[in-house]
């Protein structure tokens, strides 16, 4: 069994080849694999922990492609099933010179989307240290939604420490509304929750960092919530202590925004597996995502020990 687990949809992506072209105009495609919490798994395997996905893909190439990469990036595949009757997810992903991409989902009624409450009965959690839920997978579907929870509940009772990253992905809710009391809910669950400043403001109206970790920091199970800022890096507050800020990274050319706040939760959780204390740990998340968003693809930017130690040498930094 691994030291850490999540659950999610895996997505074969087109990725543009041509900058500043709209999805309708574009020609030039390559596949990559994505998915928020697999970013997630990826990151936490190249920097030496094991971790376990959990997901269902259609019995397609696409499914067949997104295992095969799994499996090459040494992320545990036990937990992914093939479904006859469903297909794999997939995206079109825009190439653009600033700012977020555009995208566009085929992921209504996919394979993920009808993973059912009865296969989180078959997972082992024995040996894992932490769980990594994110927003996303509960906005497929209500069966997806079901999943998610029952996995909450099993995780809460086993006293396995949880972080919670909001992700918010609007047009996969079924409403604005619902998607804000779902989330904010989720987010109770979880110890250690990990928005965003721009999250904030949707979710409970504020982009100030304090006021968006106490809101958090009321949720039943929250001990500590860490407010991702962007370029001036994060606010962390504990919920027995003063809140603080940790310093972020300067990049010269941001090239692609997707996976930096993947790659922020895989530095916390990472950071914490290794006795790093909570500073450190959002240091680290700054580091990754710093590093994530200097390359194309969702997690090509995601650094090994030995690359994490060259950058923290190259930046003046040390953990601790």
């Amino acid at each position: 069994m691994s030291e850490v687990i999540t659950i999610g949809e895996p997505l074969t992506t087109f990725a543009s080849s041509e900058p500043d072209v709209s999805l309708v105009d574009v020609e030039k495609w390559h596949k990559i694999m994505g998915g928020a919490e697999l970013n997630v798994a990826i990151g936490v395997k190249r920097l030496g922990h094991s971790v376990d996905y959990i997901s269902r893909v259609g019995n397609d190439p696409f499914g067949e492609y997104i295992i095969k990469t799994i499996n090459q990036h040494q992320v545990g595949t036990k937990y992914i099933s093939e479904d006859d009757d469903y297909f794999t997810g997939h995206q079109l992903k825009q190439l653009v010179t600033n700012g977020d991409p555009a995208t566009f989902n085929f992921r209504k009624n996919s394979a993920a989307s009808h993973l059912e409450p009865r296969v989180i009965d078959q997972v082992d959690l024995s040996d894992v240290k932490f769980a990594h839920m994110s927003g996303i997978f509960p906005a497929i579907s209500d069966t997806a939604e079901a999943s998610f929870r029952k996995l909450y509940k099993r995780l809460n009772d086993a006293n396995i420490t949880t972080t919670f990253d909001p992700n918010l992905r609007p047009t996969l809710w079924k409403s604005h509304d619902y998607m804000v009391k779902t989330i904010n809910e989720l987010a109770g669950y979880a110890d250690i929750v990990l928005p965003g400043i721009e999250e904030g403001k949707i979710l409970m109206g504020s982009d100030d960092p304090e006021a968006v970790a106490d809101f958090y920091l009321n949720g039943e199970r929250t001990k500590t919530v860490i407010v991702k800022i962007g370029a001036d890096g994060a606010y962390v507050k504990a919920k027995d202590g003063e809140g603080y800020r940790v310093k972020g990274f300067h990049v010269d050319k941001v090239i692609d925004t997707v996976g930096a706040g993947d790659g922020f939760a895989l530095g916390v959780i990472t950071a914490l597996l290794e006795g790093k204390s909570m500073k450190s740990a959002a240091l680290r998340g700054n580091a990754v995502g710093a590093l994530q968003v200097q390359t194309l693809g969702d997690n090509d930017g995601y650094p090994d020990q030995d690359g994490l130690a060259a950058f923290y040498a190259k930046e003046g930094v040390t953990e601790n």
